[in-house]
């Protein structure tokens, strides 16, 4: 059971809804409550099908399906997650919005790569070889159900104190969006090493 937990605990961390919130201000302030959290869900449900594979799966998905290495989807998921911290320093919430594309597949844009990246799937194959199937998909589930529910809780927050503290809500965005980029940076560059470590330990 500490290790179903454990599981559960350390998913949401990395999936990290207040981070995400920042990352999806501009559909937190556009969408109705009813819209966003369909959205949500739709985001959730890929998310959670796509962590089960992988879980399910493990590290053979790599080798006998894309004939490669964990490593290698380390090193290209830290190079796209380098570029969308750069473009977030510099452009801020915008560079996210432009990164989703069409309005209409917002939800699987948000599903990859804001919920689904590097680490998320990495740490999906690590929960496959901890728990049984069962209790792998139970976690992954309890994980992103939370996930989008404290989204969810965060947009009703905003909802109401939009219109008294919209320039505070402003610059706060601003502010940790760009500090979180920086982060975001700092932890693609590990993600890249990891994998290069990998590939320079079997050369």
């Amino acid at each position: 059971m500490s290790d179903f937990i454990r599981s559960i605990t350390l998913l949401l961390i990395l999936l990290n809804p207040f981070l995400l919130i920042v990352y999806l201000i501009d559909i937190v302030k556009s969408k109705s409550m009813y819209v966003f959290i369909k959205i949500l869900i739709r985001a959730g449900l890929i998310s959670f099908v796509t962590f089960s594979c992988f879980a399910i799966l493990g590290d053979s998905i790599f080798n006998s399906v894309f004939n490669a290495r964990l490593a290698s989807f380390q090193i290209f998921g830290g190079i796209i997650f380098l570029l969308t911290g750069i473009q977030f320093v510099f452009k801020g919430n915008s560079s996210i919005e432009s990164l989703r594309g069409e309005s209409k597949h917002v939800a699987g844009a948000i599903a990859m790569p804001i919920f689904i990246g590097p680490g998320t799937i990495s740490y999906s194959v690590l929960i496959g070889e901890q728990l049984n199937n069962y209790l792998a998909l139970a976690a992954i589930g309890c994980a992103v159900l939370l996930c989008i529910s404290i989204i969810a809780l965060l947009k009703i927050i905003h909802d109401r104190i939009q219109t008294k503290k919209e320039e505070l809500i402003e610059q706060y965005i601003d502010i940790a969006g760009r500090v979180i980029a920086m982060l975001l940076g700092t932890v693609s560059i590990e993600l890249i090493m990891t994998g290069a470590d990998y590939w320079l330990d079997i050369l």
